[in-house]
């Protein structure tokens, strides 16, 4: 079976964001566009003519199409074996426990991750390098590079591939081998958690919770691990079917987009846990009864008592948080001794330490947290840690954040987002931040005094990199932050993303309403950031 050489001309806008290339499904459709970038892996990925590749995807719509194209491409391409998720199906860190397992050259994950999905909504694509995690910059620039010179691309004349069937087929001197996307993943987990510790838990009849799937790709990892390994009563996983459109919802795990679970968890009669995943399954949301966990909380409460679990009980080596991420971490890496990383968001950041062997758990604001089990961030590997943390401290979730505060002091944490603005205003507001930096250190702001203010820079301490450009960081004397960044995840517009947070170790104030302890840090953000004026928006979209 001869490749084919097919004619093309390079597409304008192929560079991958933090997550890949994410462009709206319509774009994906255009004659040449998938099949050129996918081409642009192969040619700058030399150690994949021969070598093995993963490939599966979160089954948003055009996700079976896709999968489809780049079988054909890689068996033109001299790719000798890929491994793939039954229906098309893998969940990112399922791909990355793959990349790993088998080690392979690498995998390709499809997903638009917790953007909806649907014919006229997003999809995106990427490359994992055969360590399992995102493509560092130096890959992704390659491939970028790559797209703005094409000229053609090969492939393979054949008829719909069946990949509904586990098994293994030829497709021309390729072996395609359809997979279980769940058992190597759950393999895994049961071996860093005390499954038999969460079982009884559940057969105790006084613990309950539900996991909501979002109609997304964990549904299935959900079921298999929550209901029929662990003994969770039928149904704990809700919307558990992954479906093209996510049901017509938004497959982002947090307070906005997850009402009916949040709900189910409040009130006298609340669950005792709850717990959500997103489109590809990489976040996490964690709740309790009446109570939200943050995802900055979450990170520092997994680190504090990471010992507990039998895949940490030796203790950590370190931890790593995105800029944005509140330093909550920070405290509790200064207590245990080990070293703490603020790395720029992006989880390909997080590579180089876990490799190197320098932290062991890492996370970042944006409802992702992971270890060095795989490399990328796992949103029901956090589930699980939490339901072994409750199963070995016999406490509830508020119980158990509330005596972390007492330990190490509380980092009130927000996160103010301001969806789908204009470009321009948007990174003219960045742009108007940066022109008043340097004036700014010892500036009364407020109530605040300013002592340090910044466009945050990472020079990796692994392998000498840079990264620049990372986002604005204004902080002050009495410890507060105020974080202004343009999203790279979106595929329209720009969406502007403001955190604020400030330490607070009296145990007496820990318990405010979270947005009114930080009015006045809010106020100084939107008249420093001038944001209603550049941006239009009186109000943010989504507040976390």
């Amino acid at each position: 079976m001869e490749p084919q050489i097919i004619a093309t001309t390079p597409f304008d806008g192929q560079r991958p964001g933090t997550s890949g290339l994410r462009k709206k499904v319509k774009v994906f459709q255009q004659p040449h566009y998938l099949e050129n970038f996918v081409q642009a892996i192969f040619d700058t990925q030399p150690e994949l003519n021969g070598g093995v590749l993963a490939v599966g995807g979160d089954g948003r719509f055009y996700n079976r199409e896709a999968i489809q194209v780049i079988l054909r491409m890689a068996a033109a391409n001299g790719v000798r074996k890929t491994l793939v998720g039954r229906g098309g199906i893998f969940s990112t860190p399922a791909v990355s426990c793959v990349i790993r397992k088998y080690k392979t050259q690498g995998g390709i994950v499809l997903s638009a991750s917790h953007n909806p999905g649907g014919p006229d909504e997003d999809f995106g694509i990427k490359f994992n390098s055969a360590n399992g995690g995102p493509a560092p910059e130096s890959v992704t620039n390659a491939i970028f590079e790559r797209t703005c010179t094409l000229d053609r691309y090969l492939t393979l004349d054949t008829p719909v591939l069946d990949l509904d069937h586990d098994g293994s087929f030829m497709l021309g001197a390729m072996e395609v081998v359809v997979m279980d996307p769940v058992s190597d993943y759950a393999a895994l987990m049961e071996s860093l958690f005390d499954f038999n510790a969460i079982h009884q838990m559940f057969n105790s009849g006084l613990f309950r919770m539900r996991f909501d799937a979002m109609h997304a790709v964990t549904g299935p990892y959900a079921v298999a691990i929550l209901e029929k390994r662990l003994g969770a009563p039928p149904g704990t996983v809700m919307n558990a079917i992954p479906l093209e459109d996510f049901g017509g919802g938004h497959p982002d795990p947090n307070l906005a987009h997850a009402q009916e679970l949040v709900a189910l968890t409040e009130g006298s009669d609340g669950l005792d846990f709850g717990a959500a995943s997103d489109g590809d399954g990489d976040r996490n949301m964690i709740l309790g009864k009446n109570f939200f966990v943050t995802p900055s909380d979450s990170l520092a409460v997994l680190a504090a008592n990471a010992h507990l679990t039998p895949g940490y009980k030796t203790g950590i080596r370190g931890i790593a948080r995105s800029m944005p991420t509140s330093q909550a971490a920070d405290r509790v890496a200064e207590q245990m001794g080990v070293e703490c990383f603020e790395t720029p968001t992006g989880w390909k950041f997080f590579g180089n330490l876990l490799d190197a062997g320098r932290i062991t758990l890492c996370g970042e604001e944006s409802f992702g947290t992971g270890s060095d089990h795989v490399r990328e961030k796992d949103g029901l590997w956090a589930v699980l840690f939490w339901l072994n943390l409750l199963a070995m401290r016999q406490q509830s979730v508020a119980d158990i954040v509330s005596d972390h505060w007492r330990r190490f002091g509380r980092n009130y944490y927000t996160r103010h987002d301001y969806e789908g603005v204009d470009l321009a205003g948007a990174e003219g507001l960045m742009d108007h931040l940066r022109i008043l930096l340097p004036e700014l250190p010892g500036r009364q702001l407020g109530d605040q005094t300013v002592s340090y203010a910044d466009d945050f820079a990472y020079t990796d301490p692994i392998d000498g990199s840079v990264s620049s450009k990372q986002g604005i960081r204004i902080g002050f004397e009495s410890g507060a932050r105020i974080v202004f960044r343009l999203s790279g995840t979106g595929t329209e517009g720009a969406t502007l993303r403001v955190y604020l947070e400030f330490y607070e170790p009296d145990p007496t104030r820990h318990h405010r309403d979270t947005q009114e302890a930080m009015a006045p840090l809010i106020l100084i953000a939107r008249e420093l950031g001038q944001i209603e004026t550049r941006t239009g928006r009186s109000e943010p979209d989504v507040v976390t």
